[in-house]
């Protein structure tokens, strides 16, 4: 019997036909009183076996990740001022608890980035899954708010507003297999075309965060110039694979990035394909 006492924290989780990874992700949150999933219309067990968990369910058509969230934070009673915002593929380990607990306790900021340890093929990509890729995913419910931005979303706070958790949390990305991976991705790179169209039409964009001492605000501006540059699937893969160092993942590491040197390719196609409409 766990009599660890609960931790005043509620959990939102994001789910689309997520039957295969609910359980486990509800399994790691054993800590928190207050566990809603937000289902966007799941044709699967999904609600099923959150609502068996322990979960208070509620659907709403997906339309993007931040208006999700957003509208889970404006809509949606929670329990506690903090929520801890999931996907059903993301598990929370004991030493991320126990930081969040800690940071709840005694909060010195409105909101905390967490960064994932991405799993491919039975093994964590320490190199090649750009750890640690941070992302704010602990917050005030009555302060944090998203943006979307590409397929993504990011948070609409200061950066002053920001701390930063050292443990993070673990990202099955693959759990439903390649051909989910490619067809999500997919859809991605229409959202990330039509963003990079966006950032090139802006003559002059700000880049001047590429030497921040933000590592976020860093990645972003990265972001914007290489959107700009030529060969940007072989520049990715050899930026993810070489200069990262993602060849120390071994042949896990290795199909990686190539992976994401395709998804670049769709990306790059896809703006060319839009600006001739």
């Amino acid at each position: 019997m766990n009599t660890r006492p609960k931790i005043p924290v509620s959990v939102l989780i994001l789910t689309l036909n997520e039957a295969i990874n609910i359980q486990r992700c509800m399994e790691s949150l054993s800590w928190s009183d207050d566990i809603v999933v937000l289902d966007s219309l799941s044709s699967d067990d999904t609600v099923k076996l959150a609502e068996t968990s322990g979960a208070s369910v509620y659907q709403r058509a997906f339309d993007n990740f931040a208006s999700q969230r957003n509208y889970a934070l404006d809509e949606i009673k929670f329990k506690h001022e903090w929520i801890l915002h999931l996907d059903a593929d993301e598990v929370v380990t004991p030493e991320l608890r126990d930081e969040i607990a800690q940071a709840v306790a005694n909060p010195d900021f409105s909101a905390w980035r967490i960064a994932s340890k991405l799993m491919f093929m039975g093994k964590w990509l320490r190199y090649s899954g750009m750890y640690p890729t941070y992302q704010v995913r602990l917050g005030q419910r009555d302060q944090l708010r998203f943006i979307q931005e590409g397929h993504g979303q990011r948070e609409a706070l200061a950066s002053n507003d920001l701390g930063t958790l050292q443990n993070p949390y673990i990202h099955y990305g693959f759990s439903k297999g390649m051909a989910d991976w490619i067809e999500k991705h997919n859809r991605y790179s229409t959202d990330e075309a039509l963003k990079g169209l966006e950032v090139q039409r802006k003559s002059g964009a700000p880049l001047k965060n590429l030497f921040a001492t933000d590592r976020t605000q860093r990645r972003r501006a990265l972001k914007q110039l290489a959107v700009r540059l030529p060969f940007r699937p072989m520049l990715r893969f050899l930026y993810m694979y070489v200069l990262k160092l993602g060849f120390l993942d071994g042949r896990a590491g290795f199909y990686y990035c190539r992976l994401m040197a395709n998804y670049e390719y769709w990306i790059v196609l896809k703006m060319r394909e839009l600006r001739k409409i």
